[in-house]
């Protein structure tokens, strides 16, 4: 599966969720029981020799990517939810949006002083939220040990945002 066209499994939809967007739809990767393969595989392949403690995945569509790489890895799932999303006691960072500002939030158990943690995301666009959630696992005592993202929008400038972090992506799409 080395030479797999990751490009042919992602739907691409012109004006979501408005006008003068492309949206890099990855459930059509998730109905492709090959791509799907081909991401979990590549991503294990990526970071075999790699410490890791845990990895960290970003709510919603980073919990698909990451939990199977948390199974095959033999290491912890720390999610990363909304503001009101997990039960326990939690830490929140706030970051801000196109239009307004949000929260993320972990459970303080979740993070172990000096664990190394992976940050997952389907899709690194603008860098916002993963800056966030590196932000918030790093004040919590855990050391972020790299980004990964299915897609990368580098033309939307994460990397300015999240300059001091190896970022990996399976596929780059340059511009809109």
């Amino acid at each position: 599966m080395e030479n797999f066209n990751l490009d042919n499994s992602i739907r691409k939809i012109h004006d979501f969720p408005r006008a003068g967007i492309l949206f890099y739809d990855i459930t059509s990767i998730l109905t492709d029981p090959l791509a799907f393969r081909y991401c979990i595989d590549k991503m294990c392949e990526i970071y075999k020799d790699e410490k890791i403690d845990a990895i960290a995945c970003v709510e919603a569509r980073g919990f698909v990517f990451a939990a199977p790489f948390a199974y095959k890895m033999g290491i912890p799932l720390i999610l990363v939810r909304k503001k009101g999303k997990l039960p326990g006691k939690t830490r929140e960072r706030k970051y801000n949006l196109e239009y307004g500002q949000d929260f993320v939030s972990i459970h303080e158990s979740d993070v172990e002083q000096g664990q190394r943690i992976l940050i997952a995301d389907d899709l690194i666009a603008t860098g916002g939220t993963i800056r966030a959630a590196a932000d918030l696992i790093e004040e919590m005592g855990g050391k972020v040990a790299g980004i990964f993202g299915v897609i990368g929008l580098p033309f939307l400038d994460y990397a300015k945002v999240l300059p001091e972090y190896k970022i990996e992506t399976l596929i780059t799409y340059d511009s809109e």
